[in-house]
């Protein structure tokens, strides 16, 4: 029987100010940007998860938000500290590479869900 392959690590995460992104590069070759307004909405928390099954609105008026630090979490996460206050959300490294793999078609269902509620990303 094989072995499991290890999951690709990351060996660089950048913010990137200026273009309001994150850079992850990972130790298998994969990198991938993805904006501080998807970071931001698709945070792993309660306040856009929602509690017990409840499904929230998604956040408005992010457009803009800026990531103002960073903090390791252990050796399997980096908890990301938003301008706009929140802080709780833990993205994996897992999670950070299916956020940037699907970054295209997430925003587009964020963006489909806030016209949908006639909410605003302003």
């Amino acid at each position: 029987m094989a072995a499991a392959k290890a999951p690709a690590w990351p060996s660089e995460l950048r913010f990137q100010k200026d273009r309001a992104e994150l850079l992850i590069r990972f130790d298998d070759g994969h990198e991938a940007t993805i904006p501080y307004e998807l970071l931001r909405v698709e945070s792993p928390s309660a306040e856009t998860r929602g509690h017990g099954g409840d499904r929230p609105p998604p956040p408005v008026k992010k457009r803009k938000v800026g990531v103002i630090g960073a903090e390791p979490v252990g050796r399997y996460a980096v908890r990301i500290r938003f301008d706009d206050g929140h802080d709780t959300g833990l993205f994996t490294w897992a999670y950070l590479r299916e956020l940037g793999a699907e970054k295209v078609s997430r925003m587009a269902a964020y963006l489909g869900r806030l016209k949908e509620l006639g909410l605003s990303r302003d």
